[in-house]
């Protein structure tokens, strides 16, 4: 078997370092930058502070993908069809393709754009930390793909990789669940503060509540019923987080056990100076409400703080400030 990680970012070096670490053959396709980061071996910790060692096969060069028996994309959703048409020509014919990305449209680009391969949806539910050469895992979760046979030839390895499957018939739900949590991303981001402490003050913790409160009324007209993820429904976080902090400590004690050095992917691109996702996180719940007919001020305004954040234009805010920012957008 032949895996090859395409996009090798925090998560795809973690995933992708675990299965190799069991003897499954790897290669790692990223940019240089990373290259350079790992060129002398990575350090991987899974969530219990477990740690191990490999040294990745990782290139610059996409032609690595042509002997590959799985490519498991993690490129930013905006890539998508790029990466599409780099792979298009190299693929052996039964190769499968993973993706395991952000956004609420399964990989659509890539299914279009590689008509004659098998694209699975896939989703990653725990966040991983990268420092130098160390990539930590920092929160739980699992892993999950919609349901196909093809696992049948995988899960094996997935598994010996303490990375076990969950296979799921629901997966447009299970990825507009893995949305509401991903609208904190933006409010992360914009903090400037790990996301342990973020979510232990209020006023960003109200910040998530109006964004995942509108993106849920937009579901609700769109017909789409998020999956249950977390210990308590969506629906019952939303109202949750708006709780004081005692209270919520109490409530909410799962979602604070977060790693204190964690942060969003998001705050990472910010504060390395690349692109963000925010238009296929918060802006998906914008266009979901174009769609229905409806109007998604709040994470219209999350768009457009982190867009200006991107340019440098007030990069942090104070959790008030954010509030009543978000607040006069939908007033």
């Amino acid at each position: 078997m032949t895996i090859c990680v395409f996009g090798a970012g925090s998560i795809g070096c973690y995933v992708g370092g675990r299965l190799a670490a069991t003897g499954t053959t790897v290669s790692f396709v990223g940019r240089s930058s990373m290259q350079e980061q790992v060129s002398g071996g990575i350090r991987l910790v899974d969530r219990d502070g477990q740690s191990l060692e490999v040294t990745p096969a990782f290139t610059t060069d996409p032609g690595v993908a042509h002997d590959a028996d799985l490519v498991i994309v993690t490129v930013k959703s905006a890539a998508n069809k790029e990466v599409a048409e780099q792979l298009r020509p190299l693929l052996d014919e039964g190769a499968v393709v993973l993706n395991l990305q952000n956004g609420i449209h399964g990989g659509s680009d890539l299914r279009a754009g590689l008509p004659d391969h098998r694209v699975v949806t896939g989703m990653v539910g725990f966040n991983v930390v990268r420092d130098g050469a160390t990539f930590q895992q920092t929160t739980a979760g699992d892993i999950m793909a919609a349901t196909d046979p093809v696992w049948a030839m995988y899960a094996d390895a997935f598994a010996t990789a303490g990375l076990p499957v969950e296979q799921r018939s629901d997966m447009d739900a299970v990825l507009h669940a893995k949305l509401l949590l991903n609208l904190n991303n933006a409010i992360n981001a914009l903090s400037g503060m790990p996301l342990r402490a973020e979510l232990d003050i209020r006023d960003f913790r109200r910040c998530l509540s109006l964004a995942q409160q509108e993106a849920l009324r937009v579901m609700a007209r769109s017909g789409t019923a998020p999956a249950k993820l977390t210990a308590v429904s969506p629906t019952v976080m939303a109202r949750a987080l708006r709780l004081p902090d005692p209270l919520f400590r109490r409530f909410g004690g799962k979602v604070l056990a977060i790693d204190p050095a964690a942060r969003s992917s998001m705050a990472d691109d910010l504060a390395a100076g690349r692109p963000t996702e925010v238009d296929w996180i918060n802006g998906a719940v914008v266009d979901l409400a174009s769609e229905a007919g409806m109007k998604a001020p709040v994470n219209a305004r999350l768009v457009a703080l982190v867009h200006d954040a991107e340019r440098a234009i007030h990069p942090q805010w104070t959790g008030s400030d954010l509030l009543a920012a978000l607040r006069s957008a939908v007033e």
